[in-house]
């Protein structure tokens, strides 16, 4: 049995793909970074590191879309692919954890 077939990304331009996946990028890595979800202080080192080059990437495109007269991002849109991407799961390790404060 195949699994569920995704929806379809909206139609974006390059620039705004390449934003959307940089920033999934970043929020991957700070998702590894949260101290209040991680188990593992060299696992949380690397992302770390890997976390400038990842920021970067976000800076650059975003510079992109800015000389290419992109002057708005279209949230509805980036928000549709994001969550094509599984951005809710990814973003949601950035969060607290919910529950009783210690």
């Amino acid at each position: 049995m195949l699994p569920p077939e995704l929806p379809p990304l909206p139609p974006l331009t390059r620039a705004e793909s390449e934003l959307v996946d940089r920033y999934l990028e970043a929020v991957d890595l700070l998702g590894r970074v949260n101290p209040a979800r991680g188990h593992d202080t060299y696992a949380a080192l690397r992302a770390a590191q890997a976390l400038a080059a990842k920021a970067a990437g976000l800076r650059d495109a975003l510079a992109v879309m800015h000389e290419r007269g992109e002057s708005e991002l279209h949230a509805p849109t980036l928000e549709r692919a994001m969550r094509v991407l599984d951005g809710e799961r990814r973003t949601g390790r950035v969060t607290m954890p919910s529950g009783p404060v210690s």
